[in-house]
């Protein structure tokens, strides 16, 4: 035992000084914690994997993927726009992507040494990491060069996180316990099952979880008691998936996935113990150990095989998504392009993974993992010129709705009452729906508060329009037709709270009510947060401009 601490200690200690240092240059803190395992193991021959290091290694992966499911996978936002241009433009690159990677990935179309010739099921999940983007990538990149909150790092923002989830799915699909050749039967059987322990992990994660942590901490007053059972939920989920034949690094992401919908204050109480074990033992851990299998074993293959892996689904991914973006008909198809190629850190955990189970060689392990290196420190620079470039011409067309992680990000700390609209008019529910339409509907609004007399009757939405014929309106009054059991926020809610309430019923719009009396006070639109993030860009810009001009000045 005391033999295993000394290699521990080493990867953990090298590893955040490593960190500090690789800052200094800008280089990404994953790609330090695994030049730290590759250093102190093949190059040194100070450490050697063992079976302590690999139990460690486990924890670490389930404890990372559940972080990004946590922070990157936003399921509410992926299913509001799946009937929207971003929805097709990631799935259009995703799937041509999909498909030239598993050429050079597979044995399906057998072409030699041009190929690595797995089995189906094993190149799918190869072929779908070369497919995966980035969003935490994409979202520090336009964060540190102040494209975040401008309309462009928003529509980029979304097309990613649909093309991220997307190709996660097919990894998911793949990397599981099963037969090498999928059938119709074992597809569909595969994704009952991932659908019913998604439904599972949501429950117990929104439903039972919270509420639990909050009846034990009142009457057992336990210290860390939320972290306890955090880490212990995520290996129970851990051991679910992979009873059901799932990898259990899925079953982290899952887990990680259902509790990133719930509230801020949910969030502040529970996650800080877990995040601060993660970022300071079991990421640093998990990277450097994966550094331990990194070395120069990739030189041995074929020179035709090197180039096939490395160029063409590269060239793929790219032209992929230039074409996703250009059918979609988004602006500037060539920054939202870049925006798709950010890649590199959780492909690298991925690869780990199928490295563990012996689907992929240690030469190819070391490979691709290269390749994400310079993924990493080459499309920072190169997605932040594709942006300014096109930030001269860009015609802003972002989402109807806003990605509640992109709120998370773009607007902590803003509440309701921030971006409240207290003076807005409203249809009463008198109105005949012909005189609805005639006076109150709005280009790119579909859905109307109905107010009578300063009280909320409900909600208008332009798809109950279908419930009525035409000839109808005349002499069917608003009233019996609107939705009338609509949520309602309160002024001092975070804003990324309501956001979620009003994705999750497909809304556009909410109400907002005083806490104490249920007065109504206004509204909330999915576009005053849009046009809140812009206008906290601008104030942002012309405060530093002011700043600079007074440092010139004195």
């Amino acid at each position: 035992m005391i033999d295993a601490l000394l290699p521990l200690g080493l990867l953990v200690v090298v590893g955040k000084i490593f960190e500090g240092v690789f800052k200094r240059f800008g280089l990404n803190s994953i790609i330090a914690y695994t030049i730290t395992g590759t250093l102190l193991g093949p190059v040194l021959n100070i450490i050697e994997p063992t079976d302590e290091l690999q139990t460690f290694l486990g924890i670490g992966i389930f404890v990372f993927f559940f972080l990004v499911g946590l922070d990157e996978i936003d399921i509410p936002s992926f299913i509001a726009t799946i009937r929207g241009r971003f929805f097709v433009a990631a799935t259009v690159s995703v799937l041509i992507s999909l498909l030239v990677s598993i050429v050079f990935t597979s044995n399906l179309f057998e072409i030699g040494e041009f190929s690595l010739n797995l089995y189906f099921t094993e190149g799918l999940a190869l072929a779908g990491i070369l497919s995966l983007s980035s969003l935490g990538l994409v979202a520090k990149v336009l964060a540190d060069k102040g494209h975040f909150k401008e309309p462009i790092g928003l529509e980029i923002f979304t097309t990613v996180i649909i093309a991220e989830l997307l190709a996660l799915l097919v990894v998911g699909f793949s990397i599981g316990e099963h037969e090498h050749e999928l059938s119709i039967f074992s597809v569909l059987y595969l994704l009952v099952q991932m659908t019913i322990f998604a439904i599972v992990a949501w429950f117990l994660s929104t439903r039972f979880l919270p509420h639990a942590i909050i009846f034990l901490q009142r009457f057992l007053n336990v210290p860390e008691l939320s972290f306890g059972l955090l880490i212990g939920g995520l290996f129970l989920m851990v051991v679910g998936a992979e009873k059901i034949h799932l990898h259990g690094s899925i079953g982290a992401l899952l887990f990680g996935a259902a509790l990133s919908g719930l509230p801020r204050q949910v969030h502040e109480e529970v996650l800080p113990g877990l995040r601060s074990a993660a970022e300071g033992l079991f990421v640093p851990l998990f990277f450097a150990s994966a550094g331990l299998y990194l070395d120069l074993s990739f030189t041995t293959l074929p020179i035709v095989t090197i180039v096939a892996l490395v160029v063409f689904p590269s060239l793929g991914k790219f032209f992929g998504a230039f074409i996703g973006t250009y059918i979609a008909r988004l602006d500037n198809p060539l920054a939202q392009s870049t925006g798709l190629m950010a890649k590199g850190v959780a492909e690298i955990a991925l690869l780990h993974v199928l490295l563990g189970a012996e689907v992929i060689g240690q030469d190819v392990f070391s490979l691709f993992v290269l390749m994400m290196f310079g993924y990493i420190i080459l499309m920072p620079p190169i997605i932040d010129f594709a942006v300014n470039k096109a930030r001269k011409t860009h015609r802003a067309k972002p989402p109807r709705t806003v990605p509640l992680s992109f709120a998370r990000r773009a607007l902590e700390d803003i509440t309701v009452n921030h971006i409240l609209d207290r003076t807005r008019a409203y249809p009463n529910s008198a109105l005949s729906v012909r005189k609805f339409v005639d006076d109150w509907i709005v280009p790119n609004q579909q859905d109307y508060l109905v107010v009578d007399e300063g009280t909320v009757a409900g909600i208008m939405s332009l798809a109950r329009l279908r419930l009525i014929s035409m000839g109808d309106w005349e002499n069917t009054q608003l009233g019996k037709i609107l939705q009338t059991d609509a949520p309602h926020a309160n002024p001092n809610e975070p804003i990324e709270d309501v956001l979620k309430r009003m994705m999750d019923h497909s809304l556009s719009v909410i109400p907002v009510m005083a806490e104490d009396s249920d007065e109504f006070l206004g509204t909330v639109t999915s576009q005053d947060i849009l046009d809140m993030v812009i206008l906290m860009d601008e104030i942002n810009k012309d405060l530093a401009q002011m700043n600079e001009k007074e440092e010139v000045e004195q």
